[in-house]
């Protein structure tokens, strides 16, 4: 659906014809990449979100500002980081025909044998967008993927902080009363 002139009128119609032409595998075809891309993504997230708040907010404190902006940051970090996987996903799941079209210049297997008909594996997807783009084919859409990912995730670090805020007073306040009851 996200591919330019889909032929598809509408995510069911995506689906069925998939389903038909290739069959259910088709679906699955870029799950490892999507683990290998969801695996660093998260941990470049994380660890510069708890990086950022060490800096911005030391004592940890309900901070709604400094945890959207360290949410921001962290999610624009670990997007632009991870763009070259997210890249290699999007190839083998969209099968682009100028990717399958275009002659190979004699990378990896297969050399000389012209149009590849299917891009199957992380290795095969890196091995074409290096072969159509080269080193700057890796980062196509750096910047619409972390503009997308920066308020995603300011949002989400900020609803988290919230709740976490509320929750963690919310025991405070009935352990308070508690206590106060025990002493009387």
């Amino acid at each position: 659906m996200q591919m330019y002139n889909s032929p598809y009128r509408g995510v069911l119609d995506c689906v069925r014809a998939i389903w038909q032409k290739e069959g259910p595998a088709a679906f699955y075809r870029s799950y490892t990449t999507q683990l290998t891309m969801n695996v660093p993504f998260q941990a470049i997230h994380f660890m510069t979100y708890e990086y950022l708040q060490e800096l911005l907010n030391p004592h940890r404190q309900y901070n709604p500002s400094s945890h959207m902006l360290s949410g921001a940051l962290a999610g624009a970090i670990a997007a632009a980081a991870t763009t070259p996987l997210d890249v290699c996903k999007t190839l083998l799941n969209t099968q682009e025909s100028i990717a399958l079209s275009t002659p190979s210049s004699g990378h990896g297997p297969g050399q000389g044998q012209g149009a590849h008909r299917h891009i199957s594996g992380l290795a095969h997807a890196f091995r074409t967008v290096y072969r159509l783009g080269g080193l700057q084919g890796f980062f196509k859409g750096v910047q619409a993927r972390v503009i997308y990912q920066m308020p995603s995730t300011a949002i989400s670090w900020s609803v988290y902080e919230f709740f976490k805020y509320g929750l963690t007073k919310h025991q405070l306040n009935k352990r308070r009363t508690q206590h106060m009851e025990a002493e009387k």
